[in-house]
């Protein structure tokens, strides 16, 4: 069987969006020929757990661990924040309100741990896994980030080794929504960029997760761009749906909710329609799983909406996507950025395979919006827009190509025409 090394920062018992594209391609690749080995450190920063996904992968897969020095113990130090998800306020994505110790470590952050706080494994995986590499040869190398020090390391293997190297890239580098925010010197934000030109240069192929995204990474190199998006696994949605007699009306939002994702006008809508019919307002569940912002729920609360707010906290993938299964509309908010109208967030297609209506907040001319119209999930409502609380759902006839079987299929592909050239 052909051998595949995939370089990934995020691997189970770590839980979250950015485990589950690999987890899921581990799963499929060997019933079509490749063999998967995962390099991965031993001691990650680890936001959320879910050791429900240990159970997706393939028995007897090789898994190689290494330790990694990361800069959380000294910001532990200053915040004196403890526990899992210790290095949060590092954590550019996530928007919530930083105090000036947080502020401070952001700028340490960006400044110097360019391309990110990983770089530190750096020298030492590709040392380690040069050595390894004589003795357990691959076809190719898979490198996915973000952080994007892991398309560093394939970089070097690469050059060292001749083996040909995918760079995998779940979200965009200089283009993600939040770079522009970074408090970046001049140089090292130039450094970012000199980092990103040679990873795209250098890559054997190059696979995006969304057709923007690729358009903008073609654009920037001669590389060949692949589009390969998330998805939902069928097997996840092969049993029934839940069946519910409780009588609520259920509003379901799964994973991140951030802040600068706030629908008001929704919670507006929601306010509105309790006052006026106290049949709705006792059937109301607002149901939140995941990590909510403060600022979430601050804005229902004012709302007079307490009440009718269920915050379920981090669940399971197998307990999220029963979540989204027992819903009578399914929330998707994008982020108020520009840049997020280029993003198919991950989730999205485990809402459209859930079969229920979904309801988009953003941009109507977003990446996101036209996938909803194109599977007929759902619709996208921009965010000055008062949202409907029914919305018209049906089968849409491109939702099978977003299988993660078929996915794999398409990675086996690229694969196999780059071991034959």
């Amino acid at each position: 069987m052909k051998k595949v090394l995939i370089i990934t920062y995020y691997w189970p018992p770590t839980g979250g969006s950015g485990v589950q594209r690999w987890v899921k391609f581990a799963k499929y690749l060997p019933s079509q020929g490749w063999q998967p080995v995962i390099y991965t450190p031993e001691n990650p920063e680890q936001l959320v757990r879910d050791e429900s996904l240990e159970a997706e992968l393939p028995a007897g897969i090789e898994v190689i661990k290494t330790r990694i020095s990361e800069p959380y113990g000294v910001y532990h130090k200053l915040v004196g924040k403890r526990g899992e998800g210790k290095g949060a306020g590092l954590n550019p994505i996530n928007s919530q309100r930083k105090s000036w110790k947080q502020r401070l470590m952001l700028w340490i952050r960006s400044n110097f741990f360019v391309p990110d706080p990983r770089r530190s494994w750096v020298k030492p995986s590709v040392k380690y896994l040069k050595d390894w590499l004589r003795e357990h040869p691959v076809n190719i190398i898979v490198t996915t980030g973000p952080p994007h020090s892991m398309h560093l390391i394939g970089l070097r293997l690469h050059r060292a080794t001749g083996i040909p190297w995918v760079a995998d890239f779940r979200d965009p580098w200089t283009k993600m929504f939040y770079f522009k925010d970074l408090p970046m010197l001049p140089c090292v934000r130039r450094r970012q960029f000199k980092l990103e030109r040679e990873v795209l240069d250098g890559a054997s192929a190059v696979v995006s997760v969304s057709p923007p995204v690729r358009d903008d990474f073609a654009a920037a190199t001669a590389t060949p761009v692949h589009l390969i998006t998330n998805g939902f696994d069928a097997s996840d949605f092969a049993s029934p749906a839940p069946q519910r007699q409780d009588g609520e009306f259920r509003i379901v939002h799964t994973g991140l909710f951030a802040s600068d994702g706030n629908p008001l006008k929704l919670w507006d809508a929601l306010a509105s329609a309790c006052k006026e019919d106290a049949g709705f307002a006792s059937k109301l569940r607002v149901r939140l799983a995941g990590k909510v912002d403060p600022e979430i729920v601050e804005a229902l609360q004012e709302r007079g909406l307490s009440k009718n707010l269920v915050l379920l906290g981090y669940l399971s993938h197998k307990d999220s996507v029963a979540e989204l299964r027992s819903a009578d509309l399914v929330l998707l908010p994008l982020r108020q950025s520009p840049e997020y109208r280029k993003v198919l967030p991950g989730k999205i297609f485990e809402c459209i395979a859930s079969g229920r209506p979904v309801l988009g907040i953003g941009p109507e001319d977003s990446a996101a919006a036209q996938l909803l119209r194109e599977t007929g999930a759902g619709t996208m409502v921009d965010w000055d827009k008062v949202p409907p609380l029914e919305v018209e759902a049906k089968s849409g006839e491109k939702t099978t190509d977003f299988s993660r079987q078929a996915l794999a299929g398409k990675m086996v592909e690229l694969f196999d025409s780059l071991i034959s050239e």
